[in-house]
């Protein structure tokens, strides 16, 4: 079968730029490698078909005699002086590197040179609070677990009076690069170091305090400022109170999730407080003024003559700080309901029906109401 066009072959045009000929194939690997395509042999083999089209369209020499005669300069003896090309499975035996084209698809990036000291982790905590706390805000001390730098050996890990040697195997690196023989051929990619773990470095006699972790494991007490206005589920970052970082590295931080304690009286909607509160029927008929519960101690509430269950009363000031300027607050509303008395006497009844003979014309809601159902159902005895 003769072979496709391998600018066909990668989708650009015969002009296109280096930069446009490395993306055509970078898209094309990726869509067919076999990694991807397990058990496809089409797949294979538009894989194979692209990546031949790219080695020679990605080398400008290889390329120009292309241009010139086409497949015909890479055949035995071909007229292009590239005789002896001999098809796409010997074309990278001497160690052809795809690297920097694999390592775009599959995540893993080109890196050279030893890898830099790791940052220490993060600690993550709960922390519960009451009501009032998170309201007003406080400073709480915590115990934490957590790892700090080793002062026998300041981190380095190895015996007082001794050192770190450079590892041999990577040169000091902390990567190595690996052939590996593949479908392609023999490829080269970039490998942490096995020896060292990529640190460019061994310690062969260990640190005793810290067994040659150059960190160790504390419990230790740190001061959180919570700050007030602060609800439920948000997370305070201290910086640099978590995990030791490895010597010239930061540490990690310290996160701590708020949960707040349910009050028995008020409930939070934002920066508002809500709460439920009982009157009696006579403060509610003839008005009252009463003791309310807000978050600064008690205030006084006046309730108007012929308030009614449900009715809504706003503390204005009397809520929540906000969270970013605690001079601002938010309100507390006050929903009072009707308690009405349970186990009455007889003369306590009998005073009650009086009462609701007495004041039937003055309940326009029931009247109201009794024509609307009349109206919808009839009337009934």
């Amino acid at each position: 079968m003769a072979k496709r066009d391998y600018y066909e072959v990668l989708g650009v045009n015969k002009g296109a730029s280096d930069s446009e000929i490395k993306k055509a194939y970078r898209k094309v690997a990726k869509k067919y490698h076999p990694d991807t395509n397990p058990n496809n042999a089409e797949a294979e083999t538009k894989f194979k078909e692209a990546s031949e089209a790219y080695e020679i369209l990605g080398d400008g020499d290889k390329k120009a005699a292309y241009d010139r005669y086409g497949h015909s300069a890479f055949e035995q003896g071909g007229a292009g002086g590239f005789g002896g090309f001999n098809g796409f499975e010997g074309s990278f035996e001497g160690g052809f590197d795809f690297e920097d084209i694999f390592g775009d698809i599959f995540g893993g990036g080109r890196r050279s040179g030893r890898r830099g000291p790791r940052p220490g982790a993060d600690i993550h905590q709960n922390m519960q609070v009451t009501f009032s706390e998170a309201a007003f805000g406080l400073e709480k001390e915590i115990q934490i677990m957590t790892s700090e730098t080793c002062s026998t050996c300041n981190g380095t890990k190895a015996k007082p009076g001794t050192h770190a040697e450079t590892c041999t195997k990577c040169g000091g690196r902390g990567q190595i690069r690996v052939t590996q023989r593949t479908i392609l051929g023999a490829m080269q990619t970039t490998q942490t170091c096995d020896e060292c773990g990529g640190d460019g470095t061994i310690v062969k006699e260990k640190c005793t305090t810290c067994r040659g972790q150059g960190k160790v494991r504390t419990t230790k007490k740190v001061t959180v400022s919570i700050p007030a206005g602060i609800d439920t589920g948000q997370t305070l970052r201290l910086s640099g109170k978590g995990e030791a970082g490895e010597i010239g590295a930061n540490n990690g931080d310290l996160l701590i999730t708020i949960h707040i304690k349910s009050h028995e009286l008020f409930k939070r909607d934002g920066y508002s407080v809500n709460i439920r509160m009982p009157i009696s029927f006579r403060q509610a008929a003839l008005g009252a003024e009463i003791s309310v519960p807000t978050l600064d101690g008690n205030v006084k509430l006046s309730v108007k003559e012929g308030t009614q269950t449900g009715t809504t009363f706003r503390l204005q000031g009397k809520g929540i700080p906000n969270l970013r300027n605690p001079k601002q607050r938010g309100d507390q509303f006050v929903e009072v309901f009707i308690e009405v008395p349970r186990n009455l006497t007889q003369t306590q009844k009998d005073l009650l029906e009086q009462f609701d003979t007495d004041t039937k014309e003055n309940q326009p809601q029931q009247k109201s109401f009794k024509k609307t159902m009349e109206k919808i159902f009839g009337k009934k005895d």
